[in-house]
């Protein structure tokens, strides 16, 4: 048997390690991470909220015969 087999063989042997050769290193990172994300913007806003209008809703007729005729379909 061969060379390669009988080196085969002690590795099985001697167990499972870690490579240690340079080759297998992981590189260094340098240890700077990178800057925090900007601030998220906040939401546009109009400042204070409004109340309702002085004028009243909008009152249309047809809205009211609408609900009725949909509440009386349902009796």
């Amino acid at each position: 048997m061969g060379a390669a087999y009988e080196e085969m063989m002690q590795e099985e042997e001697g167990g499972c390690s870690t490579p240690t050769r340079n080759e297998c290193r992981i590189p260094a990172v340098p240890s700077a991470c990178p800057p925090p994300p900007p601030p998220r913007k906040k939401p546009f806003s109009r400042g204070k909220k409004r109340g309702p209008p002085k004028n009243a809703y909008f009152q249309s007729p047809e809205i009211e015969l609408l609900f009725a005729m949909f509440m009386g379909s349902r009796t």
